[in-house]
């Protein structure tokens, strides 16, 4: 491992911690109480004391936003695909995916409640709603990328419009699919944990909620830093399967690095 590599891997880490430094620092310095802003020094002792809800809720919301996830991506794939082939879908179903992304998603919650009751279905049903969008939009932009000089000389070579989508334009639309999953699971993580506020008496967002309401802010911000730490792992789970599976599109890269 190159000096190069191993900064890169301790630059996160060492900004992490100098982020939780000034943190702590401030609310000493300025005598900040905690049930405005805790310190990180309270706010891990409660993950360590809370440990084991912590934990339950977590793994719930982790459990509701993979599921979401996932079908956001085979939703988002199909839109994505139908709409970059066909000029008739784009014009007919892009209008009505661009007015069902402007929708805030907090705002469908009451309505999922009411068909599906309240827990898990929900939370995955908003996981599912927010994430979907930039997936199809990034797999019809990579289908819409390829050039019509392509076109015509595949076509001059017998391949029929099929061949031209599955050979040439989703090889292609590959890279985009990968950038928009590294945006969809975190929006993910958003919508679960802004159903499990409203419509769930499991997960990270109920536990927030519930802590809030008892004024135990420094539990409160427990949640959120595990929020954030479970997105920054999913983050990096489809970074690794981009690498694997896009290494083409990152060449340049490597050979500067």
């Amino acid at each position: 491992m190159t000096n190069a590599r191993r900064l890169q891997i301790a630059i996160p880490w060492l900004v992490g911690v100098g982020l939780f430094a000034v943190w702590e620092l401030a609310c000493r310095v300025f005598e900040i109480p905690p049930f405005v802003l805790p310190r990180p020094s309270a706010v891990f002792a409660t993950m360590y004391d809370y440990r084991g809800p912590l934990l339950e809720h977590s793994l719930h919301t982790l459990f509701t936003t993979i599921i979401g996830f996932v079908l956001a991506v085979a939703g988002g794939t199909a839109i994505g695909l139908a709409v970059g082939a066909s000029s008739f879908v784009y014009v007919g179903l892009y209008p009505v995916l661009i007015a069902f992304n402007s929708i805030p998603k907090v705002a469908l919650v009451p309505v999922i409640v009411i068909w599906f009751g309240i827990g898990t279905i929900p939370a995955v049903i908003t996981a599912c709603s927010i994430a979907f969008f930039p997936i199809a939009v990034n797999i019809a932009t990579g289908l819409a990328t390829i050039e019509p000089e392509m076109r015509d000389v595949l076509r001059s070579l017998g391949a029929n419009r099929w061949e031209i989508l599955t050979k040439v334009g989703l090889p292609r639309s590959t890279p985009y699919l990968f950038a928009s999953l590294k945006i969809a699971i975190t929006l993910s993580f958003i919508g679960s944990v802004i159903s499990e506020t409203v419509a769930s008496n499991i997960g990270i967002g109920y536990l927030m909620l519930s802590a809030s309401s008892r004024f135990e802010v420094p539990l409160v911000f427990a949640g959120l830093i595990i929020v954030g730490a479970m997105g920054i792992g999913m983050y990096a789970v489809c970074v690794v399967f981009e690498r694997r599976m896009t290494r083409w599109a990152f060449r340049s890269q490597d050979l500067i690095s």
